[in-house]
């Protein structure tokens, strides 16, 4: 086994990063583990069929092999996402092609379309007559979807602004219908055309607009214009950040290591990749079998230990257990080549071998968020293919296997699209964590974009940051390699639900896992749905406990006890009962009130022995310093 990157190089400092201009550096090979490495006083028993070498196209992608002509179709596809934020103008352009055409020979549905535009005609001038009689109060001839809050307000109901809202939500409701529906359109192709189409319509709301926002006229009279005054501010200090790059003082407010991610613990162990985080216990027993936390390597890990009133890792060590947690590195351009396997290798597979030479034959609870769960599930399926049996449980929170329905953001995700990110990828070696993130603000563009404007600028209001929005704020960039492989293997051909991963060169298949698994989803999750995350169901032949909780993909999982208005329900599903859909089992499955959190810790206790001493932090008994404290360095990387 190679031992640069063991526990034996624990007081070993990275090398450091030039985040500068790309230097082209050869492949690194992915670290390959031993058939006889000794885990936990076992062996890996050897494979019977010698496996011949797989060279992936990952790994003959370099600048030496690329043509000239190549790099030439490659950099001009990058410098067109500098300008459209990483959307593919030529997914779009395909997507309003194939609906174009198909509605261009569809006379039946071109008919449907005028006879619906004649009927909302005539209800519009129906309802425009009966508002002009002010004496009776004029029933609305459309209503807003339950998710629209744009026009609830009591102002949008008087003339001309009730009739400017009617119009709108009438104009966009016609639209819905005239790109939908459209027989041989591909289902892809309908959704981008939908999406985008409401997107361009929500340009033109008259609540974005001064003029036709009585809320904001409204506003206006009342403070004397002052709140535009406020607004103006607002937009100066906001252009001011943006290309400064400063952040803004009210996230300042907030701070890692001084009120953020504070629970005490240890940096035992450092590689390229990531510091392993031990956390100290705070009782006097513990649990024997610890837990690693695989935290999504796309933001930082201290999603899990924002403020202390509100930290899961907090909440865990406090239920006597031992926790160690993964701080992955912020990638930067020499870390282009690193894949997968490196994720894997470098990641859990090292974190886990470093808590076994801790705690000698003790199983481990493997906890994975987001991303992270992802690739813990990788990581069980590798290992029961292997036959280490390491692990005790799985935990899932907001975690997919399966990418057949991952929420919205499969409308940007096509071989159009995933090219196209590639090629911005390829010339700087990373995705930047500005690249891209107009793609997730379109996703809820009422909420993220438009209403922001409105309020910031036309209301002059300010929005109070608080430890999760600043969570939200500090993302990571993600290699080349390892994020195109991601797209590719796991979004595009969904190999890993369909048993053509390869971990090492060899297949994995998630029905090889057998230790129970506890899965979380979150109802608004636009992410991970839980209706996917339902879908280990399908992929295992184990135990699952499954838990949904209200929320989003973020603020479901921070859901600590106390937290207002949280509930939940949660069932148990034998690994031979047979399988019930997701509608069967939320309408069967009563809801309970209050935080998730100690369904998970009761959960884990039942599957843990009876409390022992706590361990020694880190490898200190076996002559290994410890080399800082948490949150570490990784963390604070930019």
């Amino acid at each position: 086994m190679n031992m640069k990157n063991t526990p034996t190089d624990v007081n070993k400092t990275p090398p450091s990063h030039n985040a500068g201009a790309l230097k082209t550096i050869p492949s690194l090979p992915v670290k390959r583990r031993s058939k006889s490495l000794e885990v936990s006083g076992k062996k890996d028993k050897p494979h019977s069929v010698k496996q011949e070498p797989v060279t992936s196209p990952f790994e003959r992608d370099s600048y030496f092999s690329t043509s000239i002509q190549e790099i030439l179709d490659r950099s001009t596809h990058a410098m067109a996402a500098r300008f459209t934020g990483g959307l593919s103008p030529s997914a779009l352009a395909s997507a309003y092609a194939d609906w174009a055409v198909h509605l261009a020979s569809s006379p039946g549905k071109q008919i449907q379309l005028v006879e619906k535009a004649a009927k909302k005609s005539l209800r519009l001038a129906n309802y425009t007559s009966q508002c002009a009689d002010k004496s009776k109060a004029s029933p609305p001839c459309i209503e807003p979807l339950p998710q629209d809050k744009r026009f609830s307000d009591k102002a949008w109901q008087a003339w001309p602004y009730n009739l400017m809202h009617q119009s709108f939500l009438m104009n966009q409701q016609w639209w819905h219908n005239a790109t939908t529906g459209v027989r041989g359109v591909t289902k892809q192709h309908e959704n981008v055309a939908e999406f985008a189409t409401r997107q361009i319509l929500d340009i033109f709301s008259p609540s974005n607009y001064f003029l036709t926002n009585p809320e904001v006229l409204q506003k206006t009279a009342e403070e004397g214009g002052q709140n535009l005054v406020r607004g103006f501010q607002n937009f100066v200090k906001d252009v001011e950040y943006a290309v400064s790059g400063k952040k803004q003082a009210d996230v300042e407010k907030y701070e890692v290591g001084k009120n953020l991610a504070v629970t005490p613990g240890k940096v035992i162990y450092r590689n390229r990749l990531i510091e392993l985080i031990q956390y100290e216990p705070v009782t006097e027993k513990v649990h024997p079998e610890p837990i690693l936390i695989v935290p999504a390597w796309i933001m930082k890990y201290y999603i899990l230990d924002l403020s202390p009133e509100n930290s899961l890792i907090k909440y865990l060590t406090e239920q006597g257990f031992t926790v160690f947690v993964i701080s992955w590195k912020n990638p930067d351009p020499k870390d282009r080549d690193l894949g997968m396997d490196d994720y894997r290798n470098l990641g859990v597979m090292d974190a886990l071998d470093v808590i076994s030479k801790i705690l000698p034959n003790q199983k481990i609870h493997g906890v994975g968020y987001c991303l992270g769960g992802t690739l813990l599930t990788i990581t069980a399926a590798a290992m029961a293919r292997d036959e280490d049996e390491r692990l005790k449980t799985v935990s899932l929170f907001a975690s997919q296997a399966d990418f057949t329905e991952a929420g919205e953001l499969m409308l940007f995700i096509n071989e159009s699209q995933v090219t196209f990110l590639e090629d911005m990828m390829w010339e700087q070696g990373y995705l930047d964590t500005t690249q891209m993130a107009g793609a997730f603000q379109l996703l809820r563009s009422n909420d993220l974009i438009w209403s922001r404007m409105i309020h910031n600028y036309l209301m002059g209001g300010t929005v109070e940051l608080n430890d999760l929005m600043t969570w939200n704020a500090d993302a990571t960039r993600m290699p080349y390699k390892m994020h195109s492989e991601y797209l590719r293997q796991l979004f595009l051909n969904n190999d890993l639900a369909e048993g053509r991963l390869l971990a090492e060169g060899r297949p994995i298949t998630v029905s090889d896992i057998r230790v129970p698994i506890f899965a979380v989803g979150t109802e608004k999750d636009h992410v991970a749905p839980w209706h996917s995350v339902y879908k280990y169901h399908l992929l295992t032949d184990t135990e699952i406990t499954f838990l949904l909780t209200n929320g989003g993909h973020n603020a479901g999982i921070v859901s600590e006890p106390g937290h207002p208005h949280r509930n939940y329900r949660i069932g148990i599903s034998k690994a031979d009962d047979r399988y019930q859909n997701p509608e069967e089992w939320y309408a069967e499955t009563p809801e309970q009130e209050g935080s998730w959190w100690p369904e998970f810790i009761t959960w884990l206790k039942n599957r843990s022995e009876d409390g022992t001493s706590p361990p020694p932090m880190g490898l200190t008994e076996k002559g290994q310093k410890l080399i800082g404290n948490a949150p570490g360095s990784y963390i604070y990387q930019k």
